[in-house]
């Protein structure tokens, strides 16, 4: 009869826990292989998440081989165990952060970006990303504390903690009041809709879009490409400007000065015609109006809607070079000019 507990029998288990390992890994191939094309979500969990499961099982089974066998029988090896608890424990939790992960990126995954401009959308992504961040960071808390409690030492010193968890909580409180006042912000910010992923913002003077919303920051993508970082608690106590609060859809002006002997009514035609011509333009709004008409020059203003401040901002810039292009062929008397008025007494000379 064969002996477990000799050390032959610890080689022997081992061998058995890597070749049910190994069986495993087959059998998640041939399913990956077989039914990952009909289904997409089986294959996309699979391969996100097999490695994190064949690691985990691969540790237990040694965990359990090893236990039932010849070391469980030395002194060492309570601590070797402990060894493998906190592997195994960091392990799982790696494994279950990386199926929420899944599992929250399946519900993004149905708010198509392709409806950005929807506010409703970006509200829903926003969320679960947060909510998703939330869950693994949990999952981080869980598994820390257990790896900890695992020790008597630390049992011991946990007690005393509860004990006096009022006194500590209160100097905890002071001492992270600004990390724990971002994480609240955050969560403020995502839960009450003050601002979501993709909306696009002026911070600081700066115009960009929301990229990022963490527990502690937010990530503003400026149109230069560079990166504004701000503390969550800066949307919650200082004003700034949304551009897509309830709508992507806005309004553009472009200003012209421009000689008080320009044809008001052929430009407001070629503009009209040039913004109806164009691709860029939704259809709300167009118009053209004298706004002031002061220190020599008149301030003509044309107005101009589009669905979002991409296309606004690209039609306000044609729109301004086709109406110069236009007075410079066309009526260049109506180009700024400036005046003076020499008297007649110096003329006469």
């Amino acid at each position: 009869m064969f002996e477990w507990t000799n050390w032959w029998g610890t080689i022997a288990a081992v061998a058995l826990a890597l070749i049910a390992n190994v069986v495993l890994a087959l059998i998640t191939w041939i399913v990956n292989a077989s039914a990952g094309k009909r289904t997409p979500w089986l294959r996309d969990i699979i391969v996100s998440v097999s490695p994190r499961a064949h690691l985990l099982i691969l540790v237990i089974g040694i965990w359990t081989a090893a236990g039932f066998t010849a070391p469980a029988e030395y002194s060492w090896w309570p601590a070797l165990s402990r060894v493998f608890l906190i592997v195994a424990v960091l392990v799982g939790a790696w494994f279950v952060s990386g199926l929420a992960s899944f599992g929250f990126g399946r519900m993004i995954a149905r708010y198509s970006v392709e409806q950005d401009s929807v506010p409703e959308i970006r509200r829903m992504r926003t969320q679960l990303k947060l909510v998703r961040r939330l869950v693994n960071a949990l999952i981080a808390v869980i598994a820390l504390g257990i790896v900890l409690f695992s020790f008597p030492e630390v049992r011991a010193v946990g007690t005393s903690v509860l004990a006096s968890a009022g006194i500590l909580s209160l100097v905890a409180g002071l001492a992270a009041q600004s990390t724990l006042g971002n994480l609240v912000a955050g969560i403020q910010l995502v839960f009450s809709d003050a601002i979501r992923v993709d909306d696009v913002v002026v911070v600081e003077g700066e115009f960009g879009t929301i990229g990022e919303i963490t527990l502690s920051y937010v990530v503003v993508y400026i149109w230069d490409e560079r990166r504004l970082i701000l503390p969550c608690t800066y949307f919650t106590s200082q004003p700034f400007e949304s551009w897509t609060r309830k709508s992507a859809e806005i309004l553009g002006t472009v200003y012209l000065d421009v000689d008080w002997r320009v044809p008001m009514t052929e430009l407001r035609s070629k503009f009209l015609e040039f913004v109806a011509a164009s691709e860029l333009w939704d259809q709300r709004k167009a118009g053209m109006i004298v706004t002031d008409a002061t220190g020599g020059y008149v301030t003509v203003r044309c107005t101009v809607s589009a669905k979002d401040s991409d296309d606004v901002w690209t039609l306000r810039c044609q729109v301004r070079e086709e109406l110069v292009a236009w007075i410079q062929k066309n009526h260049p008397e109506a180009l700024p000019v400036t005046r003076v008025q020499v008297p007649a007494a110096i003329t006469s000379t």
